[in-house]
């Protein structure tokens, strides 16, 4: 039965995703919390670990949520339910869309879809910063070193343009040693 709700949720999650892997982490949560599959915190380093592993992130999340879930086939399923809608998709629309893309009504619904796309990837950082940056163990319920990653993360990527998988390396050798 697990297999079964895995295909579905996943399957679901691939079918109304627009916008990419970050777009897609609110609907992965969702589906996480009404099956009480994992803890907030076990999703956040699933997210961590499918960010920093070769692929997209929407397929090795749901790599990884599934083998969390129901091991080798777990994940196997998962990964199927992702991917199958965007290959059907591509696959039946592909002529359309290329004969009508440049159509008014295909442009406006696409126009329309963009913002949406936007808020889902904000609410994915806000759940993603929310779990990563709040302790309530800590001085104001910060985690003060993970706010200082962050800072100097996002300083680097902006003032001196360093390359995000530089700052992934130097990240997890600071946490090795921070925590």
């Amino acid at each position: 039965m697990v297999y079964l709700q895995l295909l579905f949720s996943f399957f679901k999650i691939g079918l109304f995703s627009f916008g990419g892997g970050y777009a897609m982490i609110p609907l992965i949560q969702k589906e996480i919390e009404s099956h009480n599959w994992l803890t907030a915190k076990q999703f956040i380093d699933i997210i961590a670990v499918a960010e920093t592993t070769p692929g997209p992130i929407a397929i090795n999340s749901a790599t990884f949520v599934g083998f969390k879930v129901a091991g080798f086939y777990g994940a196997l399923i998962s990964t199927l339910g992702v991917c199958l809608p965007t290959f059907f998709i591509v696959v039946l629309l592909s002529k359309a869309v290329s004969k009508f893309s440049e159509h008014p009504v295909m442009k406006g619904m696409l126009y329309g879809i963009r913002p949406v796309v936007l808020s889902l990837i904000l609410l994915a950082a806000i759940f993603v910063g929310k779990t990563v940056l709040f302790s309530k163990d800590s001085l104001l319920g910060l985690d003060w070193i993970s706010v200082g990653i962050a800072f100097f993360s996002f300083l680097g990527v902006v003032k001196f343009k360093l390359h995000p998988i530089l700052l992934i390396v130097i990240a997890g050798i600071g946490g090795a040693f921070l925590y």
